[in-house]
């Protein structure tokens, strides 16, 4: 199994990671005891990126709810296994009344990252990334503040999430971004055709795809009744959806897709997609099937 590296890091990164934000946002979300066992479980799973936010949450009277979760889960663990995980967190949306909405005002993303210091029990956030770029915000006024909290030993490193192949461009003149979160998944491929996709890989940047299993509602039926799809899933002796993980990981080197999990057995299952190797007749077959 070959490790990925965090964009010009160097930070060696396990080929899958782990989106907690179904730990949270869910009208059925596990109780406190189990998303803290799932989390452990992708650990041992050998998974060491944990994808949070302070938006996720029902709403904004719980914000930082995942977060909380994320840093009682890490707070079990030996200072040396701490160490080894990367906790992404991001800033710049809000939840008012269970609304998603941007606030990209350096004052705002300044308060926000202070708090997920604390809910996290973190001294330096080791990836913060901007949750989505505010139309009424200049771009470069908010990585500007970014930048500022790097400088101040608050983060480690900058990311972006929800961006376009411009703004990509626009915040590498503000600050140094290490990776984008960017929606990718057999439902939605546009990475691979609007240059967001290849622009990180010109630029050794990790591109980490958010619903890499069509979201929530949709992971359970992700190439189901697809004989083609399940003939190789079984080849593999995977899952349809370890299958899909692995077809996105073939997509280049630099990507980390981060399939939410609320069960153990979801994110153990997710974690085998990182030994899985697709032939290029499999790849072209997926890409048929999966055409957008």
């Amino acid at each position: 199994m070959d490790f990925r590296k965090l964009g010009r890091t160097g930070r060696e990164i396990f080929p899958v990671g782990l989106g907690a934000m179904p730990l949270s946002v869910k009208e059925d979300r596990p109780d406190e005891k189990t998303a803290i066992g799932v989390i452990h479980a992708a650990l041992d799973a050998g998974v060491n990126l944990i994808d949070t936010a302070d938006a996720y949450c029902r709403d904004d009277s719980e914000a930082g709810h995942n977060e909380r979760i994320v840093g009682k889960a890490l707070a079990e663990l030996s200072t040396d296994t701490r160490e080894n995980i990367v906790v992404a967190t991001k800033g710049g949306l809000i939840r008012p009344e269970g609304r998603w909405e941007t606030d990209g005002r350096p004052e705002h993303l300044r308060e926000v990252c202070e708090a997920s210091l604390k809910n996290l029990g973190l001294e330096v956030i080791p990836l913060y990334q901007f949750h989505r770029p505010d139309p009424e915000v200049p771009l470069a006024d908010s990585l500007g503040e970014l930048s500022r909290l790097k400088e101040e030993g608050k983060i480690l490193n900058i990311g972006l999430s929800n961006v376009t192949m411009d703004q990509i461009e626009r915040a590498e003149r503000v600050a140094e971004i290490v990776s984008v979160q960017n929606q990718f998944s057999p439902g939605h491929r546009a990475p691979e055709t609007d240059g967001t996709l290849a622009i990180t890989l010109a630029r050794n940047i990790a591109f980490i795809p958010w619903s890499p299993l069509n979201g929530m509602s949709g992971a359970k039926e992700v190439g189901e009744g697809d004989t083609q799809v399940q003939e190789i899933a079984s080849r593999h002796q995977v899952s349809r959806q370890a299958l899909v993980l692995a077809w996105l990981l073939s997509k280049g080197p630099n990507i980390i897709p981060i399939p939410g999990a609320s069960r153990q057995e979801s994110i153990r299952d997710s974690a085998q997609a990182a030994e899985v190797r697709l032939s290029l007749e499999e790849i072209v077959a997926l890409d048929t099937r999966w055409k957008s």
